[in-house]
């Protein structure tokens, strides 16, 4: 049996620390998992569903955006029972999904509901002084809800009273006054759809969930190589000879990547760690398919360690290709037959500071070139890197240099070596590739001629611009297609008055979270309740599939196979459709049958979006298929000179004043972005609770702070303080001057104003910050 939902709200009240973990997976990883599953599903509906997970024929996960192997290579489950039986599990059966994907499972397919009576017992005011964890542990959403002005609490209405009440709103404004956000989860069909009707109302304002997390990937890579995507498949990541993994945390927050790193390694590879902390994953790996992972020692992963200060990474890359350039390790024929630039990064790179590179990377000399040994000797090289690079103030340069050190080895468009920007949720390369951006994509003018329609030039704004435009009054309307926007963003308090002054806010969700709570007395909102990735949608023309693209630019099909919820869910394609009837009545677009059957909205992607062509036949192949990729595929770069460009930028290391730290935000173990799977942090030794910060031992000496002690965190800026009250002083073996903390608990700390240069993206990884004693 299913467990029920919480309904005390613990917070940190039971919070105890022991020592991080040395090794991933595993055992525990296999009872964590599935302990979730269970508590959420009971036993035969966790086995019915996790047979489906990331299968052909079944849906794709609803978590990261790790890619499959190919169909004959999948692992499957054969056993059901097997499930309820970890032990005897590897024996039995193999699955094609992680801890984390189990739990991320569990949420959606989860048995527990939230239904009228549940808002009729908690006002809103309640609501909001709950926690991110508690909101999301109530359960599935049923019934679409309203909050009107001046209302204490929800209550229920109909699907067009809730279609008819948004398009009120859109309707009494201009259309860029309206702010359409969208979540890396949606499908490309419902995703393409629903740009289609903000670009159709009249406004580019479709800022999302990229632009806090890739969108400094998107933008170098963009710059350098001419294609804002990664350049590997995953048959590189197996091949590889040398697999450097930056700024990320595999274990956590993409665990079925350990496995294809455990493969190159069996193969041979030498993999770099390069983290602020060390993490458990890249330590070692013990793999729950293989009984050798479950009752041995595992798989030894990183060979070298390089535990960078946080913002390094730049001045890191640049020694890094120093070294390359001064030993002469470079490929001269890919360097003169592919890129332009590479005598003026040469002379830059000659002219590096040593003394500088120490200060801003906490290595000494003898790491560096250590790192530069492995590169140099590598024929097949891959760089992986998340939001330890994205989300830093020099984060667009830190990954051009990361292409520089790429392009001095030639080590684009052959086999086993390439770039490897690793994506978080499950389809937001997709959302991108189907037109959710706030720059008008290239094929935009193609789709307005095809529909008769004159598309917005205007650029429109990106997260952040989207909380200004709210909080000075210019954008009054917002609506989310997925997500927890007041969760994710920075600078929480500003985007939580921000939203506050909409006069409508509108969520499309699966579960209740912090964004449908952060309400105004005045405000309207509406809750709008979707199928989830584990459930069969069926429209007028029979059952559908959806279709997502990974990390490694493969679109394949999903198809959920669970009972709705609730009978009153509809569709994230027949919301958006429904949406659009009502806001633009007099349209010639055939909303109504894009909702009933999504190949014509298939059919119209293949018409408009490159790389699609014969989309419908290909995607219903088992193993889907790979987008088109010019710099991976025939060593093409669509750059305005034909070539991959080398990039210079200058190192300005962020002064940190004496007694501050730097500060990172981070994942815990039992939590996918905002969404909150349980309180405890396995492979740092936290557990029941969350409000923790990660200090070096000997800077809390020197602070003279005790291990254990309460603290506030104090971020200091420009404009004034920002302050995270209430967290638990943990002495962890992080680099000194340098701490973490978990988001969003710490995103207040953000200004909004504080932003990558080039990309926007909030500076989530560079946080200077005081310990305060509470």
């Amino acid at each position: 049996m299913a467990k029920k939902p919480p309904h005390d709200d613990v917070g940190d009240r039971n919070l105890t620390v022991r020592g991080p973990k040395a090794a991933a997976a595993g055992l525990p990883g296999v009872g964590h998992g599935l302990a979730a599953a269970v508590n959420q599903m009971g036993v035969r509906r966790t086995a019915l569903t996790l047979l489906k997970v990331n299968q052909a024929g079944g849906f794709d996960c609803p978590g990261c955006a790790w890619p499959e192997p190919a169909p004959e290579h999948r692992p499957h489950a054969a056993h059901p029972e097997a499930l309820s039986s970890p032990r005897s599990a590897p024996q039995r059966s193999r699955f094609e999904f992680c801890e984390n994907g189990a739990k991320a499972v569990a949420e959606e397919a989860t048995l527990r509901r939230i239904t009228p009576e549940f808002f009729a017992e908690h006002s809103v005011a309640e609501l909001a002084e709950r926690s991110d964890y508690w909101l999301g542990q109530q359960g599935r959403l049923t019934t679409p809800m309203v909050k009107h002005p001046g209302a204490t609490h929800f209550r229920p209405l109909g699907w067009e009273q809730a279609f008819a009440l948004a398009a009120e709103h859109l309707k009494a404004i201009e259309p860029d006054q309206a702010l359409f956000y969208t979540s890396g989860r949606t499908s490309n069909e419902a995703a393409f759809l629903y740009q289609l009707l903000a670009r159709a109302y009249g406004t580019n304002n479709l800022p999302d969930c990229s632009n806090m997390c890739h969108e400094s990937s998107g933008v170098a890579l963009g710059a350098t190589i001419g294609m804002g995507k990664g350049s590997v498949t995953l048959d590189d990541i197996h091949e590889a000879k040398l697999i450097v993994v930056v700024g990320q945390n595999p274990g956590t927050n993409h665990p079925r990547m350990l496995t294809a790193l455990e493969k190159a390694k069996q193969r041979g590879a030498k993999i770099i760690s390069i983290n602020p902390l060390p993490e458990a994953g890249l330590m070692r790996f013990k793999n729950p398919q293989k009984v050798g992972g479950l009752i041995g020692s595992g798989t030894a992963l990183a060979d070298l360690h390089l535990p960078v200060r946080v913002g390094g990474d730049l001045a890191l890359f640049q020694a890094i290709g120093a070294k390359l350039v001064a030993w002469g390790a470079v490929d001269e024929a890919f360097v003169t037959a592919y890129t332009s630039g590479f005598e003026g990064y040469a002379a830059a790179v000659r002219e590096v500071d040593a003394d500088l590179v120490a200060r801003a990377t906490g290595l000494g000399d003898d790491e560096i070139e250590q790192a530069a040994r492995l590169f140099a000797a590598s024929e097949a090289t891959v760089v992986c890197w998340a939001m330890g690079l994205t989300q830093g103030r020099d984060a667009v340069a830190t990954i051009q240099e990361v292409v520089n050190v790429q392009l001095l080895r030639g080590m684009i468009g052959k086999p086993g070596a390439g770039l490897c920007p690793v994506r978080g949720h499950s389809n937001v390369q997709g959302d991108r590739t189907m037109g959710i951006w706030h720059e008008p994509p290239t094929w935009l003018g193609g789709l307005g001629d095809r529909l008769g329609l004159t598309m917005p030039t205007r650029r429109g704004h990106d997260t952040v611009e989207a909380i200004r435009a709210m909080r000075d009054g210019h954008a009054t309307v917002f609506v989310a297609v997925g997500g927890n926007f007041a969760a994710a963003s920075p600078d929480t308090d500003v985007t939580e008055a921000a939203l506050r002054r909409c006069t409508l806010t509108a969520h499309v969700s699966t579960k209740l979270n912090r964004s449908h709570v952060v309400t105004a007395d005045e405000q309207t909102v509406l809750i709008l309740p979707c199928l989830g990735r584990t459930e069969r949608d069926t429209q007028a023309a029979g059952d559908q599939f959806v279709t997502v693209e990974d990390s490694m630019s493969n679109v394949h099909a999903s198809q959920g196979r669970l009972d709705p919820a609730s009978p009153l869910l509809l569709s994230e394609v027949a919301i958006v459709a429904g949406l659009a009837r009502a806001v633009l009545p007099d349209s010639t677009i055939p909303w109504e049958s894009y909702a009933q059957d999504y190949r014509a909205i298939r059919a119209l992607i293949e018409q408009t979006v490159p790389g699609f062509g014969d989309f419908e036949a290909k995607v219903r192949t088992k193993a889907g298929f790979t987008l088109p990729h010019p710099p991976r595929d025939s060593r093409s770069f669509p750059t305005p000179d034909g070539r991959a460009r080398f990039t210079v930028s200058p190192l300005d290391v962020l002064t940190v004043p004496p007694g501050r730290l730097l500060l990172q935000t981070l994942r815990s173990h039992d939590q996918y972005n905002t969404t909150i799977y349980g309180l405890d942090d396995r492979y740092r030794g936290v557990k029941a609770g969350r409000r923790v910060v990660f200090v070096n031992p000997d800077d809390l000496t020197e602070l003279g702070i005790a291990d254990g002690a309460m603290v506030d965190l104090v971020s200091e800026w420009a404009d004034g303080e920002r302050r995270a009250p209430a967290f638990r002083v943990i002495a962890y073996p992080t680099v000194r001057g340098c701490a973490a903390a978990y988001f969003p608990e710490a995103n207040v700390l953000v200004p909004l104003d504080s932003t990558a240069t080039g990309s926007n993206t909030p500076t989530s990884k560079q946080i200077i910050v005081r310990l305060q004693p509470a």
